[in-house]
Order: structure tokens, then sequence, then C-alpha cells
């Protein structure tokens, strides 16, 4: 399956009447847990970018978003380690599992980009919600495009350090499946998990904010954990820039082809299309309501 006919099937399901979100993203699940290695591996570099093609703040894209958390734990699983989706998503991580080896205990929280939205704040991340949903469990893992955690100094650096939360990325899963990096009595990815927690016992209180704490010092312990040259994940980080660069590129193309079809709308569908784009009906209407409830 391409990352293409994923998305198609995830507008497919999730305009099906007949089928509740739950039960759309259990056959979603069924289909992405089936997947051999070779058919996940192009899903998995693509999965960090929100297609322009999703409607935002719908229901497709709540889809996608549900869709994000079971690659996650399917990556988990390739990885040699026990991992399951939370089904009820509020308020806590999106994915939880354990070591088959070595008796830890971890959650993980998957987040995917638009390429059109630049803006993003320490909330999107949830590092510090990260925290709290860690619970009892050992290890709290982030995952989100590697292109897309703060370029210059962020508190969310800090706040990882603080918690032990691991930044992570989807390029870094990549990397591990392209080398068969599965957990073994003899390999324990714990000491991956970890690296906020060992990065703060030599970091000082003025350094834990910069930037470098992940791009440069995270990458160093996860290259010497699973035994790889960090030249060899800089390489691939570059190939996958370029592969963001492509799909930007087809990203520009949608909107473009967009507009061109804006400017063929008769006054009435463009006045049509911009009541609806606005919700102005659903604003009456909950007014509406509302005053209704007083009464």
């Amino acid at each position: 399956m391409t990352f293409a006919e994923l998305t198609e099937f995830i507008k497919k399901i999730s305009k099906s009447k007949d089928t509740s979100f739950q039960e759309s993203g259990l056959e979603l699940q069924k289909l992405i847990f089936s997947l051999p290695k070779d058919k996940f591996l192009p899903i998995l570099k693509e999965i960090g970018t929100i297609p322009e093609n999703i409607d935002h703040d719908s229901s497709e894209e709540k889809l996608y978003s549900k869709c994000t958390d079971i690659v996650l734990a399917k990556t988990f699983q390739e990885i040699g380690m026990k991992s399951t989706v939370n089904k009820e998503r509020a308020n806590s991580a999106d994915v939880f599992g354990k070591s088959e080896y070595h008796d830890y205990t971890y959650v993980g929280d998957a987040k995917a980009f638009r390429l059109s939205r630049t803006a993003k704040n320490q909330k999107d991340f949830k590092v510090k919600s990260m925290v709290d949903w860690k619970g009892d469990n050992d290890y709290a893992i982030l995952v989100c495009p590697y292109y897309q955690y703060p370029k210059t100094n962020s508190q969310i650096y800090g706040q990882a350090l603080d918690g032990n939360v691991c930044l992570l990325s989807w390029e870094h899963l990549v990397f591990f499946i392209e080398h068969n990096i599965v957990e073994s009595t003899k390999m324990n990815l714990s000491r991956i998990w970890n690296f906020s927690d060992t990065l703060s016992e030599s970091i000082t209180i003025k350094d834990k904010n910069k930037n470098t704490n992940f791009y440069q010092d995270g990458n160093k312990i996860i290259c010497s954990t699973i035994g790889k040259p960090l030249n060899d994940l800089i390489a691939s980080l570059e190939k996958h820039k370029a592969r963001i660069i492509q799909r930007g590129q087809g990203e520009i193309k949608f909107w473009e082809e967009k507009i061109q079809d804006i400017k063929k709308y008769s006054k009435e569908q463009a006045i049509s299309e911009l009541i609806t784009s606005m919700k102005l009906n659903e604003k009456i209407e909950a007014i509406r309501s509302y005053i209704q409830s007083l009464s």
C-alpha cells in the first residue's frame, strides 16, 4: 500500500455513515498492523506530514491523527516491543507498550503537522503533558517530524530534560527499521528512551533549552546505542529532507490547482463556498441554541 492509497482509504471510511469513529479506527488498525515491513516502511516515511488534500478540522483529519497512533504502535512492534493503541485518546498518551526482554514500560505520543502550518508553540508538542501521562510507566516517548522540532532554542528541550521525555522523530524510526534494529536480550533500547535523563546530568540550567541537546547530543546517544555511525544517521536525515521538499512541491501544486478551480466559480457558488468555509450557519445555530436554552 502506498501513502496515497492510505490517505484515500482514510477519506473513504471517514465518510461512511454506517461506521463509527472507533470502528473506523479499528478497521484502519487491522489494515496497518497486517502490512509486512516492506509495505509498511513507505507509509512510515510519509506519515509525519498531513496532506493538504485532507480537510482541516474534519472527520478525515481526526482519523488521520488516529492513524499516526496506529503507525507508531506498529513501528514499536517492528523493533521488537509490545505496543497497543489507546482507544479513548482523551487526556492520555496515544500508545502504550512494554519491553519483551528488559521489563520496562513506556507511553508514546504521535504528532503530525501540515507543511502549511509553520507557526507552532510549545503547547503543540505537549511535552509537559507527556510527563503527566507517563504515570507509573518508565519512559515517555514523543515522536514528531524531525524538521518540525524547533530549530532554535526552545522551552520544550528544557521540559524534556526536566521530565525525562524522549524526543524522537519519525525519521529516527525509519532509520531503525531500515537498519533492522530490533530489541533483544543483547540490545536494550531503553538507553534511547532515557537519553533526556542521561543528558540532564551534564547540561547546566543555562543550557537546558538549547536545541543541540536534541539535534546533536541526542543523535549521538541514539547511534551509540544501536551501534551505527552518526554520519549514517545524518545522511539518512538529509534524504528525508529531500523527500519533504518533493512533498512540498506536490502540496503547492494541490493549492495552485485549487486556486484555478475557485477562479471558475460563479458569483453564487463563491458566496455559498465562503459562507460554508466561515461556518456562518453553524455560528447562527449555536447562538440560537444558546438563546433557546435560556428561555
